[in-house]
């Protein structure tokens, strides 16, 4: 990362933008600072990603329990304090939640 200041967020403030998915829906809080996207993402219960995701990112769990799928069938089960990363192109994956989630989200 280069060239981005120091500075807080008060993710409070960020505007939420709704992302449904197959099932549930994703609330997203965003800021961009350069071409890297930090996002606060809330999934409802029930939520399953209408997709297989091929973007890079780090991911961690801030609460509730997540579920993470990849295309060749493994499925990750993460709660509170659990991350992971993966790179642009690397493996596809997909997101699912019973209970719902907030995650906290580079890519």
């Amino acid at each position: 990362m280069s060239g981005i200041p120091f500075a807080t967020v008060d993710w409070s403030t960020v505007a939420r933008t709704e992302h449904p998915g197959e099932t549930g829906h994703a609330t997203w809080r965003t800021q961009l600072f350069g071409d890297i996207r930090v996002r606060m993402v809330e999934y409802s219960p029930g939520y399953l990603a209408d997709h297989w995701c091929q973007k890079g990112h780090v991911l961690l769990v801030l609460s509730g329990v997540l579920e993470t799928e990849l295309a060749d069938g493994r499925v990750f089960k993460m709660g509170p304090g659990v991350s992971y990363q993966v790179a642009d192109g690397a493996e596809a994956h997909r997101s699912r939640t019973r209970d719902g989630a907030t995650l906290f989200i580079v890519d």
